[in-house]
């Protein structure tokens, strides 16, 4: 599956290709990720190209980690079982939602956490989606630092200058809908700094900071699917990007600055 957008945005080139790389087994603990994407490329006879990057589905990254839970290995604490008989939720995804947490945002209707990586979210991000039978999936235990670790691979296998955005689907607090976000990245910054550019008018923006991260993360996310797809890595090309020490972790808001806790 392939998609091309078309942007006059001066620091992107005016085409952005994306595809997504077919052939991805169901990925199992102790797998090396770069290897798996280098191995498929070459049986699709697709060459990555410099300056490519890679959005990888948590999932794949979680799984070869070893990140999968089976429901019958949980015992369901008293805490778990008070929110679940409250919200008909299952006792068991909220033991594991409290177990990745550093605190509960929010328990009524809903379980809004803060996972231990600081990320706000619903359940810690556990989720039984293209999880094992009978199995949670619990997002990677540092996704910056696994971006790092797969992009560290494959430019060693192929010595190109690439990029890697680790991925998860999410919902929105004030709008209906998830969308497709960054949870780690490595090879590329986090933000698009604008300030100091002119807009149409001469005006010289004084404050204009872009995840681009997130953009990134949502534009794969029609390739990726959240079903069957089976198509959990997708290579975005021709985005113009800089490189330096911003990563996700940069794009969480500090609590001092959070706007509604």
């Amino acid at each position: 599956m392939q998609m091309k957008f078309l942007s006059n945005e001066r620091l992107t080139n005016t085409r952005i290709e994306l595809f997504s790389i077919p052939g991805i087994p169901e990925i199992e603990k102790g797998m090396d990720i770069a290897s798996v994407i280098t191995n498929c490329l070459k049986d699709s006879e697709i060459t990555l190209q410099q300056r490519d990057i890679l959005v990888i589905a948590h999932s794949v990254v979680s799984k070869a980690q070893g990140r999968v839970v089976r429901s019958t290995s949980v015992e369901v604490s008293k805490r778990a079982k008070e929110i679940a008989e409250a919200n008909n939720f299952d006792p068991v995804h909220v033991e594991l939602a409290l177990r990745e947490s550093q605190a509960v945002i929010r328990d009524r209707g809903v379980l809004i956490t803060e996972n231990k990586n600081g990320i706000i979210c619903n359940f810690s991000g556990v989720d039984k989606s293209n999880a094992p039978p009978d199995s949670f999936i619990l997002l990677p235990e540092n996704p910056d630092e696994s971006a790092a670790t797969i992009l560290n691979s494959l430019v060693e296998k192929t010595g190109l200058e690439l990029a890697v955005i680790i991925t998860d689907t999410q919902g929105r607090p004030w709008r209906e809908g998830s969308i497709n976000i960054a949870l780690g990245c490595a090879g590329i910054n986090a933000f698009k700094h604008n300030k100091g550019r002119l807009d149409l008018y001469g005006r010289l923006l004084q404050r204009s900071t872009v995840c681009q991260i997130d953009e990134i993360a949502s534009a794969a996310e029609p390739l990726m699917g959240q079903a069957d797809e089976g198509t959990p890595i997708v290579v975005v090309r021709g985005y113009a990007y800089s490189v330096g020490h911003e990563t996700a972790q940069d794009v969480l808001r500090a609590k001092e600055e959070d706007l509604f806790r």
